[in-house]
């Protein structure tokens, strides 16, 4: 191989800019463009983690390094790659190598009666929602009803319950897009029912997490547990176990914020059997209580209702195939070595994968980075024997994208575009930037074509 090496990275989330990071780091001579289909970069960071969770958002700050050396790394905003947009067999015809790094990206079912019932919702789709994603500003929650179900026992769906009875007004000091905070405000949504289908003793959320709702204001939080807690259980064997039993063990007694307007309801030990509904909405939620028999989960006979006009069902995520690569329907990923795609027992020449496509949907933010790290140095060791791309100028790849209708969100758009939220949350007063959400909107300001208003 003479030519530079030239890569690209699909996706702009957390995973493809530290897979980024590493080739730029690790090869002085690459070259790297970071390709996504939104016109913002950040991904999961951006459209994934709630806007109060303002911490793990700072995490933007040091992805932002990623495109320091702007000689070397390049993105390209607005770019759909497969359907609907520049064939991926196309896009590899300008670079050495292309690293897919698209997440998994949909909701995991219930598999129950009545799970299409309008009201119903993945995680996923909702998170999205209320953290100002483009492709779901029409989703329109039903928020009516002054009950909610939210079911799972991880961090999302403590996330879900949180923005579901917090305050509205805490939520615009955040990002949030305006007809989010409005939505949220307008809420007749009163009781929180986050459904868990294990004990308290076995839940894994952080810690950090648990305690968060047993702070917030006017909100009391009830643990129903069938009276597990009182009669004692087996102490845990992680750490973080050990801390949430102590945090449940002591709400059954003294529960957090009694009194507030709005409740949070743990219940545990509970599974969904039936959504239950009325002229095609959601009304609410039929349980079957359980029981742990040598730690296998076991139905009972008997079984509860709950009324609610929303239903949440936050129980993971799976990876959608990529046209034109291998994919393993079982684990939702691309088949890979160390990050090298794989079709049988043959690496696909030029092809990788990093993030929740290649290991799942599993791990945290900083995961990534390690994760990153492995296919980035794959590829660097494939380089010698990869094939010069039959267009290596790196200005063809802006040209080709307009013979398929696409006209790319460049760094310099995005910095407007970015410029434009900050003004906003200026505007709000109380916060950094307030998220702009509608796609035609974002392109607007990243062309400087949005109106200054005020």
């Amino acid at each position: 191989m003479t030519q530079a090496p030239r890569i690209a990275v699909i996706g702009a989330g957390p995973s493809g800019l530290y897979t980024a990071e590493a080739l730029l780091k690790e090869d002085p001579d690459v070259t790297v463009d970071v390709i996504d289909r939104l016109p913002a970069p950040y991904g999961l960071v951006r459209y994934g983690v709630a806007p109060d969770h303002l911490k793990m958002k700072s995490v933007i700050r040091a992805l932002v390094g990623t495109f320091d050396d702007a000689a070397r790394v390049r993105f390209l905003g607005n770019v759909r790659v497969g359907e609907d947009g520049i064939p991926g067999e196309v896009l590899r015809e300008h670079y050495h190598g292309v690293v897919y790094a698209s997440g998994s990206s949909v909701d995991r079912r219930l598999g129950v009666e009545g799970e299409d019932l309008a009201g119903n919702f993945g995680s996923g789709a909702f998170v999205s929602w209320y953290c100002g994603h483009p492709d779901f500003t029409g989703l329109a929650p039903a928020l009516a009803h002054p009950g909610a179900v939210v079911v799972g026992a991880g961090n999302v769906a403590l996330d879900v319950a949180r923005v579901l009875a917090r305050p509205a007004e805490d939520l615009a000091g955040t990002d949030a897009h305006d007809e989010v905070v409005d939505a949220l405000r307008a809420s007749a949504i009163s009781d929180v029912h986050v459904v868990i289908r294990r004990g308290p003793q076995h839940v894994k959320f952080t810690p950090a997490e648990l305690r968060q709702i047993g702070k917030l204001d006017d909100v009391e939080v009830l643990v129903h547990d069938d009276g597990v807690l009182a009669a004692g259980v087996e102490e845990p064997p992680e750490r973080r176990m050990r801390q949430n039993l102590e945090m449940l063990t002591e709400w059954v007694q003294n529960p957090p914020g009694a009194g507030g307007r709005r409740r949070i309801h743990l219940h545990f030990l509970r599974s969904p059997v039936r959504v239950l509904g009325e002229d095609g909405r959601v009304t609410g939620i039929e349980l079957v209580h359980n029981r742990i028999d040598a730690e296998k989960v076991r139905a009972t006979d008997r079984h509860e209702t709950l009324e609610a006009g929303l239903v949440v069902r936050a129980i993971g995520y799976v990876g959608e195939p990529i046209p034109g690569l291998p994919f393993d329907e079982e684990t939702g990923t691309v088949p890979h070595e160390a990050g090298r795609v794989m079709l049988g027992s043959e690496p696909v020449p030029g092809c990788y994968v990093a993030g929740w496509i290649k290991r799942g949907p599993s791990g945290v933010i900083g995961t990534n980075k390690g994760d990153g790290s492995e296919t980035a140095a794959s590829l660097l060791a494939d380089l010698p024997g990869l094939a010069t791309p039959a267009y290596p100028d790196p200005d063809s790849v802006p040209e080709r994208l307009c013979e398929y209708g696409i006209e790319p969100v460049f760094w310099e758009d995005w910095q407007r575009l970015d410029a434009e939220e900050i003004r906003r949350g200026e505007q709000r007063g109380g916060t950094d930037r307030v998220k702009i959400a509608e796609r035609d909107a974002m392109l607007e300001a990243a062309r400087g074509s949005v109106r200054q208003a005020g």
